[in-house]
């Protein structure tokens, strides 16, 4: 069954599968589609052409579907999309997409503390931990098992890669390479993610192949055309420094070193 309090409002066209739970004063638009056993705490307002999986917990004062910010923006038909599994702490914003996306996107099995603010045509992948305040612009996208640290803002069209760690208090305005640990206010690269790596499960040998293409692209002094070049012939048959490499060659605003 689903269960509704008698405060909230649920517009008609609204679509809630079995084990929903809408608590006092929510909001839930007619174009919404919420999936099994999500549930919303008090005051939560989902609105547009929102989809949010199963097994989320969406806390207090959540706003999620709302107008993207950008200026540019004139109401095209966007969505907003969220897996399963998801944890959304108060007071979390969650914008929907712009005509360069169509979508804004957060993956499933993430947490997302209190005050996060994803932006118009974000992606946010898998097991992300976000943590509170963390700040991202229009068009950012943050792939698997990243975890950023409080009161961090990322530049628009940033790309954080997976497994790094960014350092509370940090200012992301080049991309984050994947596996590493950044900090600073600008942020730069302090070293590999060792420890996250290990609790992930990377056996020594990923690790050890990691450590010596950082050494390559962040230590030696190489141009990094010439160290790329390099890493490509040695170890272009790990898949871990494969992701890393394709993620500095297709890079748009740089990488952070």
């Amino acid at each position: 069954m689903v269960e509704i309090h008698s405060t909230a409002i649920v517009e008609e066209g609204a679509k809630l599968a079995e084990g929903v739970k809408v608590g006092p004063y929510c909001i839930i638009g007619k174009d919404v589609s919420i999936g099994k056993n999500t549930v919303l705490d008090s005051h939560v307002v989902v609105e547009g052409i929102t989809e949010i999986g199963e097994n989320n917990r969406i806390y207090s004062f959540v706003s999620i579907g709302k107008d993207s910010q950008d200026l540019k923006y004139r109401d095209e038909p966007t969505k907003t999309i969220i897996g399963d599994n998801n944890k959304i702490r108060e007071f979390v914003t969650i914008h929907r997409g712009t005509d360069d996306r169509w979508e804004t996107r957060v993956g499933s099995n993430n947490l997302l503390m209190a005050y996060v603010h994803i932006a118009h045509d974000v992606i946010v992948a898998d097991n992300c931990i976000l943590a509170n305040n963390v700040t991202l612009a229009g068009h950012v996208t943050v792939d698997s098992n990243a975890i950023i640290g409080g009161l961090t803002p990322v530049h628009q069209f940033t790309r954080i890669g997976s497994y790094c760690m960014i350092g509370g208090g940090s200012a992301v305005v080049q991309d984050i390479c994947p596996f590493v640990l950044a900090e600073g206010n600008k942020a730069k690269i302090r070293g590999l993610n060792l420890v996250g790596l290990r609790r992930r499960g990377f056996t020594t040998e990923q690790i050890s192949n990691l450590k010596k293409v950082y050494r390559l692209l962040f230590r030696s002094g190489l141009p990094l055309k010439e160290a790329l070049a390099e890493i490509k012939e040695t170890y272009g048959d790990d898949e871990n420094v494969m992701y890393l490499l394709e993620f500095i060659e297709n890079s748009d605003r740089g990488i952070t070193r």
